[in-house]
């Protein structure tokens, strides 16, 4: 087919998949009167005819483009780690109410998901089965959080090896699922990719209500929580810098560039250095 062609060229009428494929792949440089030409090739009887040949065969491509994306690597991470934080997130809401109810019967009762874990492994006393019951759930949801974040951590470097090496498997799923796929984060600019998580901040910022945030989730970064509060900024900016350029290598080429780590790293120590400079003291 070319791009004069039209997508009906691919197949008869009634081969949808086949034209559902054309219209993926086909492109053309100008518009053209396709519906007169649809017909005077003799694939559809009339206008109409073309339109509703066209429909069906868009919703078939469409259809088929949604599930190639939801398949892509980059989008089972992002299933992962939200799935993985909703589990940790239940599982911790849920240990606060067990706590509260074992406590009600029990004056020794513990707190959080490891006494839940050490409950749900006990045999259940009579009258109490509802809160081992209770236990039991928390201690599998935990676990199910456990193994996504194994799974997060196994897939995240093949991903994305460049923000895995950076980030860290876990903080670089994140940035992606944040930025709704490697795609997206990489055609973010480094000042997006440093507030990623920080929305409602930026958006009190935006109404004049609060100071400008100097950082999302990349906080978690070691680079950013571990350098004091003065040079925390700058050192968010570094690090969203790199990161905004391992998600542009990782999407379009998928090379491995160990020199951005050893680049960041310079520009930490750098910025950590002022605090030797100042003696502890000093401020952006």
């Amino acid at each position: 087919m070319t791009d004069t062609d039209g997508w009906f060229a691919a197949g008869d009428p009634d081969d949808v998949d086949a034209l559902a494929a054309a219209i993926g792949d086909g492109e053309t440089d100008e518009p053209r009167d396709w519906p007169e030409r649809a017909v005077d090739a003799g694939f559809a009887a009339d206008e109409a005819g073309y339109y509703d040949a066209l429909h069906e065969a868009s919703l078939v491509a469409t259809r088929a483009a949604v599930e190639a994306r939801e398949r892509a690597d980059d989008r089972q991470l992002v299933h992962a780690v939200r799935a993985m934080d909703d589990c940790r997130r239940t599982a911790n809401e849920l240990a606060e109410r067990l706590a509260e109810w074992a406590g009600t019967v029990d004056p020794e009762a513990g707190t959080g998901v490891e006494y839940a874990r050490e409950l749900a492994a006990r045999e259940p006393e009579p009258g109490l089965e509802r809160v081992h019951s209770l236990a039991a759930r928390v201690a599998a949801l935990a676990d199910e959080a456990d193994d996504l974040r194994a799974f997060v951590e196994r897939r995240t470097p093949a991903v994305a090896p460049n923000l895995a090496a950076l980030a860290g498997p876990v903080l670089a799923a994140r940035l992606v699922s944040l930025a709704g796929g490697l795609e997206s984060l990489a055609k973010q600019p480094s000042g997006t990719v440093q507030v990623l998580g920080a929305e409602d901040a930026l958006f009190a910022h935006l109404r004049g209500h609060a100071p400008s945030p100097k950082h999302g989730i990349i906080y978690t970064h070691d680079a950013v929580r571990g350098t004091r509060p003065e040079d925390r900024g700058s050192a968010a900016r570094a690090v969203a810098g790199k990161l905004a350029i391992a998600a542009r290598i990782d999407h379009y080429s998928g090379d491995y560039r160990p020199e951005l780590e050893a680049e960041l790293a310079e520009r930490i120590e750098t910025i950590q250095a002022r605090a030797d400079d100042t003696g502890g003291e000093g401020g952006e």
